[in-house]
């Protein structure tokens, strides 16, 4: 299998430096073929996602070294994966990833495992094979409710408080930050997000053994070291390239439950995060800057064309979370409220929903939407139109 060994005792050598045990043979073989698969493919292929899907990561690995046909691939899907992934099959690189992994204290989280969020599946196809973890893993148990702020990394003074200022009210709160690891307002949010005590996570573009930018390397390891998760699809060793940051963007937009862009050029990189939450029906909110500023360009237009909420402080982020604005521990259960209210903070005063959008922000069925929206609508407080409902302009 071109030096590739899936046998359970080699499996479990290869496995043993990542510092989760697998529980049996079986689990092993498909824990070492993850690592495999991962080496062998560029973040979000969706044909190698369908192979582990219909075979196994173990099986799949075999049938596709072995050119045998795979239930989920076309025989040109599975000839052109073939021509992707084989050239980068070495066992040489898989002992490097996991040997750099065990060295900087980094975990392998598979699917399988119960620190997997779930969250992240929401990106179908697309999902990460595994994710390369360093902190607390399992805070990834913890994520709800959570906010990614991301922003320009060329971010101005104004850019850089305001983000402080929202991870810290949010973090405080109990709210996790989710950003990128980058300068500008990713860096401003994390480091808020600490010195309020509360839950970060940074997901990196290259490898999670390794801190990018260079100059955020102390940042990145107190993320890890108080309690934060550092984290990547991409193995240990891997170098950031364009398409990974792009792709990393994707997992930001999954793992939060809403996405607040602070500052953005007119063509940041974090309006791609912002492209990626309403593809998969997060709530999106944008902070409004000068409109002579060329670093609220974005932002302004993310508001003004895509109906994002306007971001004026953590009371706004805690309503597009559906939570109680001023409830310390928003993710107790004290945080949430009654039907009504949720459906009242599912509307926006700006863009028209239908009842089904309504009940999936509200968390609802839609059936139980509707006689709260009637509700509403009595007391003035929703209106209906042809292009489904919305809050009065000017109401709450």
């Amino acid at each position: 299998m071109n030096g590739i060994d899936l046998g359970p005792r080699a499996s479990r050598r290869a496995l043993a430096p990542l510092g989760r045990e697998a529980s049996d043979d079986e689990d092993a073989r498909e824990r070492h073929a993850t690592v495999v698969w991962c080496l062998l493919t560029e973040p979000g292929d969706s044909v190698a996602r369908r192979v582990i899907a219909a075979c196994g990561a173990a099986d799949g690995l075999e049938a596709v070294l072995a050119g045998d046909p795979v239930p989920a691939l076309t025989p040109r899907e599975l000839a052109d994966g073939r021509r992707r992934w084989l050239p980068r099959l070495s066992s040489e690189a898989v002992g490097d990833a996991v040997r750099t992994a065990a060295a900087r204290s980094v975990q392998l989280v598979t699917r399988g495992d119960p620190d997997w969020p779930d969250p992240i599946d929401d990106l179908g196809d697309h999902a990460p094979l595994c994710l390369w973890v360093r902190g607390d893993a399992t805070a990834l148990r913890r994520l709800t409710p959570s906010v990614a702020i991301v922003g320009a990394r060329a971010a101005t003074g104004y850019g850089d408080h305001v983000a402080m200022e929202l991870a810290s009210e949010l973090a405080a709160r109990g709210v996790a930050v989710v950003s990128g690891g980058a300068y500008g307002i990713d860096g401003a949010a994390h480091r808020a997000a600490l010195a309020a005590g509360g839950l970060t996570v940074a997901l990196l573009a290259g490898g999670a053994d390794r801190a990018y930018p260079a100059g955020h390397t102390q940042l990145i390891d107190d993320i890890a070291r108080r309690g934060g998760v550092v984290m990547s699809e991409v193995p240990c060793g891997s170098a950031p390239t364009k398409w990974r940051f792009l792709q990393r963007n994707r997992l930001i937009a999954a793992l939060a439950g809403a996405t607040v862009v602070v500052e953005a050029g007119w063509r940041s990189g974090s309006l791609n995060t912002a492209g990626h939450a309403a593809a998969l029906s997060r709530p999106l909110g944008a902070v409004p800057g000068p409109i002579t500023s060329a670093a609220s360009a974005g932002a302004l237009r993310l508001i003004r064309e895509y109906g994002a909420e306007c971001i004026t402080g953590a009371d706004d982020v805690c309503e597009m979370l559906g939570l109680s604005a001023h409830a310390n521990g928003a993710a107790s259960a004290d945080g949430y409220t009654d039907d009504t209210t949720r459906v009242q903070d599912a509307l926006s005063s700006r863009v028209w929903r239908g009842v089904d959008e309504i009940a999936r922000r509200a968390g609802m069925a839609p059936d139980a939407v509707e006689p709260c929206l009637g509700m509403l609508a009595l007391a003035g407080e929703a209106e209906a139109g042809a292009s489904g409902w919305r809050r009065p302009p000017g109401g709450r």
